[in-house]
């Protein structure tokens, strides 16, 4: 049996791939994340069991004892020890869907979550039991267990599992490193935090971890959160189980536009990866709602329904960081710049952060991040009314396969440092305009750009340093360097006339 060693995700994914076949990388997901997830039910509640049976008044039989620790209770015929030891049977099928219906009438909180479709024919049960076999690895010490093991191979197998479905990977996760960049930038220390579309969870786990980095407890910030997608739903519950986690999505699957299961929250913290441009999100039967303070969104595109959804459930001093297409910055169809406009006048924009491209599994378009303030002058920072933050972090990030790229932990800080100086965090340093990278802009100046906030408009371009060789030098060498492009491409053209004349395809 493997023992889990800090790192090995990568491992565990590349062999637990091999077994997929040809199975579709979108049904497989749920085959192997529903049993990651028993596997961390079992072991979770193993751990517990032992460390019962060694106190002399305690019962580890007594399920008040693990409710008290956040620990949810495995049957007998639902752990682990029981699963590997069938993994071999022709049934083994039937084994896990009766585990999953097991655990969900001992723990109500996961009623309608699991998935219970592993005795399908259609599934291999020899692959099955190896995937069984894999998974059966021991984490091995404290430390592995405190640096969460499961929770870090659950997250690392959603993002492959994202990449391997393309644009519909993108309806139930975000890049880490966006979140990260989202999380570190409005800080939510302590308070409620919403996603409005929160897919599989991603902006609460790392706002969790968040909080844990900066010497916070778990219970410092609550969650709510709402998916429209049932599957996606699940999937997230599973994820914040599996992290304990104990966050509000409601008691199903929900539209938040048409639907809102948290009508009277207002969140201290908002972050979101709205869908990009959706076009059939029914806004033509809401054009009277409550939410468009600042104007009815076009019934063809819900970024701005998103936008003012977001304000609209903002605490007094709450901030906002989504992410959104690059059109929503400079579009100028009459509602969304008149939404747009009404916005700014507003002061509740407070930075703009435009991304490279590549970021993201599900679109290869460029993308920026919008931050909202409620008070743009809270207790012990800086007064920023009448002043937005533009940053252009478009050349930012490296490439981590041939199609996507990523933000490094140095890019994130520097985004996040110059933003946390601007708004006057004495620990992150002096702000100041950076040619071609920020520029705090007043409303004055955006509204003569006419309401655009892209942040190349603001910015300017960098200043290229001044080398000392000579104009002339530099000329000779250049045309040096010219001439012989100029010749390898005569060549280049000479060759291939000859490759097409001996092919019959002479001109």
């Amino acid at each position: 049996m493997a023992t889990a060693n800090i790192g090995f995700e990568e491992k565990l994914w590349s062999m637990a791939d091999k077994l997929r076949g040809s199975m579709d990388a979108a049904e497989y997901k749920h085959v192997v994340l529903g049993l990651l997830f028993l596997k961390y039910v079992s072991d979770a509640f193993e751990e517990k069991h032992e460390a019962l049976k060694n106190e002399p008044y305690a019962d580890p039989e007594d399920r008040d004892e693990y409710a008290a620790d956040n620990i949810f209770w495995v049957p007998k015929e639902a752990r682990w020890s029981h699963i590997k030891d069938n993994a071999k049977k022709p049934e083994i099928g039937q084994i896990i869907d009766n585990a999953m219906v097991a655990i969900e009438k001992e723990n109500p909180s996961l009623k309608g979550v699991l998935p219970k479709d592993y005795a399908r024919p259609a599934l291999d049960k020899t692959r099955l039991g190896e995937v069984i076999d894999l998974f059966s690895f021991k984490v091995g010490d404290k430390e592995s267990r405190s640096k969460d093991v499961l929770g870090r191979v659950y997250e690392y197998f959603l993002s492959k599992f994202a990449s391997a479905e393309g644009k519909n990977g993108g309806e139930f996760y975000t890049p880490t490193s966006v979140v990260r960049l989202l999380v570190e930038m409005i800080q939510p220390f302590r308070g409620r935090v919403y996603d409005p579309c929160c897919g599989s969870g991603g902006m609460f786990v790392q706002s969790e971890k968040f909080v844990e980095e900066h010497q916070g407890r778990r219970g410092d910030i609550a969650v709510y959160g709402q998916e429209s997608n049932p599957t996606t739903w699940r999937l997230c519950k599973m994820n914040l189980a599996i992290r304990g986690i104990d966050g509000n999505l409601g008691p199903h699957h929900a539209d938040t536009f048409h639907n809102d299961l948290h009508k009277t929250l207002k969140a201290d913290f908002i972050l979101a990866n709205p869908p990009f441009n959706i076009s059939d999100w029914g806004g033509e039967r809401l054009t009277e709602d409550a939410r468009w303070t600042y104007g009815v969104p076009p019934a063809g595109n819900a970024n701005y329904a998103w936008i003012q959804h977001i304000v609209s459930k903002l605490a007094p001093n709450g901030v906002a960081g989504f992410v959104l297409a690059n059109g929503s910055m400079s579009t100028n169809t009459t509602a969304e710049f008149e939404i747009r406009s009404k916005l700014i006048n507003a002061d509740l924009v407070d930075c703009i952060v435009t991304l490279p491209g590549q970021l993201f599994y599900s679109t290869q378009i460029p993308v920026c991040l919008w931050f909202i303030a409620k008070n743009k002058a809270p207790k012990g920072l800086r007064d920023r009314r009448g002043e937005i933050l533009f940053i252009d972090a478009r050349k930012m990030g490296h490439m981590v396969d041939r199609t996507h790229r990523e933000l490094s932990a140095e890019d994130i800080r520097k985004i996040a440092d110059t933003y946390h100086a601007w708004r006057g965090q004495p620990e992150a340093g002096t702000y100041e305009d950076v040619k071609g990278f920020c520029k705090a802009a007043t409303l004055v100046e955006v509204q003569e750009h006419e309401y655009i906030l892209t942040p190349g408009r603001y910015v300017g371009i960098e200043d290229v340093e001044e080398d000392d060789e000579p104009f002339e030098d530099k000329m000779a060498r250049l045309t040096s360097e010219l001439a012989e492009q100029f010749a390898k491409s005569r060549q280049l053209e000479e060759e291939i006339r000859k490759r097409l004349g001996g092919i019959g395809f002479e001109f």
